[in-house]
């Protein structure tokens, strides 16, 4: 055979493969599959025939060293928002640290296109897959899609019904937190801005708010939870609708750090002193709030430890482990700034 490894690493075939070792195309194919029914002195030979032949680095080779392949799908749900952004760059960080090499699908909440992604990502044979899934993604779809053999973890967002295992922040306890400060400031009448009721990570965030609320004697007013996008155009929409309320609040308790940097803007535009005249709390903590205008009070949800767990949990699957025991809820802890009032005086007063 002539050319030498940098001339046929891209052409090589199973019988180049079989010629270079001295063995038979089914013997090669057994290596390939990890047949125990291969000596160990002629799967070295294999081997080494293949690494000779310049398919050290291509995926198929990696998979005769492991076992498995070396690729696992990393599915994020919506990459202009930062905090998914940070999610993926812990992710990334885990997968590497144990040797496995993402790739990165963005489906835009798009649970259609979220379907041809993982399909994809199925036919290339990914040794697992971590998804935050989509907004509107049902078990139902999910189950469809994928097959129970291949390892799967969910991440920030649950789906109902589903008992893949799921790593995430307990936004219960998170809410619950924030609202209970902005109560303890002063306030009574406090707004939930942003995400959508049909959104696990809302309804459980939304159950902090009312837990709080609830604890302290106020009452639960329908009209101060104001559902939007939960981007910063959604922020804004939501907080015009809660100034629009009879009940008018003086504090505001959003989905996110995105809502939240939306409806302080919209209040700075309504010649409202966020931090001074009104109260506003985020979650997620991503990079960019600590340098809002003011900084933001927030829930910090170690977004990027939580994708380092969630590469964690996935080799864990990879590994035979028992599903059940791969799910972790990580603590949440209120990051206290300027946009809460909390370093100056709120002034409890209607809002022009």
């Amino acid at each position: 055979m002539s050319g030498g490894k940098r001339g046929v690493s891209r052409a090589t075939t199973i019988v180049d493969i079989a010629r270079a070792a001295g063995v038979s195309k089914s013997t090669v194919s057994l290596v390939l599959k990890d047949s125990p029914l291969v000596k160990s002195a002629t799967r070295d030979r294999v081997i080494r025939a293949i690494d000779q032949l310049g398919y050290v680095y291509n995926r198929s080779a990696a998979s005769l060293r492991t076992a498995r392949s070396s690729f696992v799908g990393m599915v994020i749900s919506d990459l202009m928002n930062p905090f998914f952004t940070e999610l993926a760059v812990g992710i990334e960080d885990g997968l590497h640290n144990m040797g496995f090499v993402p790739i990165l699908a963005n489906t835009n909440e798009d649970v259609e296109r979220q379907t041809r992604v993982l399909q994809s990502l199925r036919e290339h044979g990914v040794a697992g897959i971590i998804m935050s899934p989509a907004r509107g993604t049902d078990v139902w779809s999910l189950a469809e899609t994928l097959p129970r053999s291949l390892p799967m973890v969910l991440t920030m967002r649950r789906v109902e019904g589903s008992s893949l295992p799921y790593i995430g922040p307990d936004n219960r306890a998170g809410a619950r937190e924030a609202v209970s400060h902005l109560i303890k400031l002063g306030h009574r009448s406090i707004a939930f801005l942003g995400g959508f009721g049909s959104m696990t990570t809302q309804k459980e965030r939304i159950s902090g708010y009312r837990d709080a609320l609830i604890a302290a004697g106020l009452p639960l007013t329908d009209e101060l939870i104001c559902e939007a996008m939960p981007t910063r155009a959604g922020g804004a929409e939501a907080i015009a609708a809660a100034l629009a309320s009879p009940h008018r609040p003086t504090a505001a308790f959003c989905y996110n750090d995105i809502v939240a940097m939306g409806a302080t803007r919209a209040l700075g535009l309504r010649g409202i002193r966020v931090g001074v005249d009104f109260a506003v709390i985020g979650f997620d903590d991503i990079v960019e709030a600590e340098h809002n205008a003011p900084p933001l009070t927030t829930v910090n949800a170690d977004t990027r430890i939580m994708g380092t767990r969630a590469a964690r949990s996935l080799l864990g699957l990879i590994d035979g482990a028992d599903p059940e025991a791969m799910s972790f809820i990580g603590t949440t802890r209120l990051v206290v700034r300027e946009s809460c009032g909390a370093h100056g005086r709120t002034i409890l007063k209607e809002t022009a």
